[in-house]
């Protein structure tokens, strides 16, 4: 019991010599030890590479997960030492409802079957999503935050007890100062002595620690390259997803948008003629070397001609071509079709087109 005593005495002693060695310090009453220059570089670097190193993190995790309530759930999950629950991505949403949507409509249908083709793009696209997710959260994330909870806990905590050390050592400086009496003296040498010794050996374990910053970085440099790789592979795989559907979705005449009112009219079981009455035909304007569409001007040509389209249409079979106005595509006439249609082809695509709906260009 009076050892237990004496020590508390003699740390509490310990302790408020420290508080008046810092105190008298910040009032610049007392001298202090600085840091060789070698050290204070390695504690500025290493408070760099803290402060970047956290910003990166926070902002990597904000490009994966946008969403901060789902953030702060995915982090009191590990917090708790729990899984996390697996979630379905917006991407894999919109692919589910684009699926729902198709059969709604008939997979035998033109805009069915592309809403579940889409569908099924965008489910693939939440899944490579999902991978570089998981992939950067290992070859990233944890390295980073190993690094935040781990290394540079162990730097701050070393730091501290040099900051103690030295605070021992200039307190041993000022009572060395102020011994006037030689035993007095003789034991203020001793206790200086101890405290130079054990800074000594405080700063060189902090130095060491220190040093490891630079390992540090040659690790994060490897851990961006993993980072780097993953979204290479993740955008290389969403850019071959989305040509191929590009492709896929090129043979469907329904690709091209409509604002008129044909579709909404076959629906409800209304005959739409081809051509339009001349007194519901808008007279398109003609410019200087340009004329009207006529039949004869085209049976007369020698080849294919060059038309812009006047009006909107939808192709209302597999051998008609949907229309874009303002769109040129080229015209011709074929033997056996109809006076009021014309056979026109925009790029691969080829049918036939109503001859109200064209303005000849020369």
């Amino acid at each position: 019991m009076d050892f237990s005593v004496r020590r508390l005495a003699a740390d509490a002693g310990t302790f408020l010599s420290r508080a008046v060695q810092f105190t008298e310090e910040k009032l610049g009453q007392a001298e202090r030890t600085e840091l060789d220059a070698h050290l204070e570089n390695l504690l500025t670097k290493s408070e760099s590479t803290k402060h970047w190193t956290e910003k990166i993190l926070k902002q990597t995790e904000v490009l994966l997960q946008p969403n901060p309530n789902v953030r702060m759930e995915e982090f009191l999950y590990e917090k708790l030492d729990r899984k996390i629950p697996t979630r379905v991505n917006n991407h894999e949403l919109l692919g589910e409802c684009m699926i729902d949507a198709g059969h709604e409509f008939g997979p035998g249908t033109a805009y069915g079957s592309a809403l579940i083709k889409c569908g099924e793009v965008e489910k693939q696209l939440g899944g490579s999503e999902r991978e570089f997710i998981q992939s950067s959260a290992i070859n990233f994330l944890t390295p980073f935050r190993n690094f935040i909870d781990g290394d540079y806990k162990t730097i701050s905590k070393e730091r501290k007890l040099l900051q103690v050390k030295r605070l021992d050592l200039d307190a041993a400086k000022t009572r060395l100062k102020k011994a006037r009496v030689a035993d007095a003296r003789s034991a203020a040498e001793m206790e200086l002595r101890i405290a130079q010794s054990e800074f000594d050996r405080q700063a060189e374990i902090t130095r060491l620690l220190l040093e490891g910053i630079s390992s540090t970085h040659a690790h994060h440099l490897r851990c961006l390259s993993d980072f780097v790789d993953a979204q290479a592979v993740y955008y290389a795989q969403c850019y071959q997803y989305m040509v191929n559907l590009q492709k896929q979705l090129g043979s469907f005449p329904s690709a091209f948008s409509s604002n008129n009112n044909q579709p909404a009219a076959s629906a409800a079981g209304i005959s739409v003629p081809a051509t339009l009455p001349a007194t519901l035909t808008p007279t398109p304007t003609v410019t200087p070397g340009q004329s009207s569409p006529s039949l004869n001007d085209l049976r007369n040509s020698c080849g294919p001609r060059r038309a812009r389209v006047l009006y909107d249409y939808d192709a209302a079979c597999s051998s008609e071509l949907s229309l874009l106005a303002d769109e040129v595509i080229t015209v011709n006439s074929e033997p056996g079709l109809d006076s009021d249609w014309l056979m026109g082809e925009r790029g691969h695509q080829k049918g036939k087109v109503p001859i109200t709906y064209l303005e000849l260009l020369n």
